[in-house]
């Protein structure tokens, strides 16, 4: 059985969804960021990790993909060499440049010290509205990332969504809202965000 490790209502819950995505059994080990526990999983302290017997993949993306490449029978992730390129360019585009306004804004607005605080509410803002825009384009009249199949891809850029709506970033474009809707309404995500629910 899997072992998905982090903090309940982080980016856990796209290790979670994912699972329920492929119907795998999984156990949440809850564990904060940067203590001695979480240091076992991963030297940096970071979540979320996941456990799969003797391997142990840390950084979301990365567990996402794993377990894609793990159940092939799912087609959750890339069935060609060229599949493979174009599903890592989409990770990696929500990791630095979708998530990125996301996340400093969060870090200047909550995380750092007040010494380390600046006023990134201007260049975070600018950046999303940018990155929103070559996300419209990317998606052109597709139904998912990879076209007309939901994948790993998906669910990080879903949860980039569900992120930048909690923190009330506009996102003007009706084709991005639209994507954003359409994932978040997966059912493995209720399942996924119930199951975190019962153990924070």
């Amino acid at each position: 059985m899997y072992q998905a490790i982090g903090s309940p209502g982080s980016r856990l819950i796209r290790v979670t969804w994912m699972l329920e995505e492929l119907g795998q059994p999984y156990q949440i080990v809850k564990t904060k960021q940067h203590t001695d526990e979480m240091r076992r999983y991963n030297p940096s302290g970071k979540a979320p990790a996941l456990v799969d017997g003797e391997v142990v993949v840390t950084d979301s993306a990365a567990i996402c993909a794993y377990l894609a490449d793990k159940h092939p029978e799912k087609r959750m992730g890339a069935e060609t060499l060229a599949e493979r390129a174009h599903l890592n360019a989409w990770l990696f585009f929500a990791q630095s440049e979708l998530e990125a306004p996301l996340w400093n804004k969060l870090k200047h607005r909550m995380l750092l010290s007040e010494e380390e605080r600046v006023d990134v509410g201007p260049w975070t803002t600018a950046e999303f509205t940018r990155e929103i825009r070559s996300l419209d384009a990317r998606l052109g009249d597709h139904q998912f990332a990879m076209g007309d199949r939901f994948t790993a891809a998906d669910v990080i850029l879903g949860h980039c969504g569900q992120w930048a709506r909690g923190a009330r970033f506009e996102i003007n474009s009706d084709r991005v809202n639209a994507y954003f809707d359409r994932v978040l309404g997966r059912p493995a995500l209720a399942r996924a965000r119930a199951r975190e629910e019962a153990v924070a």
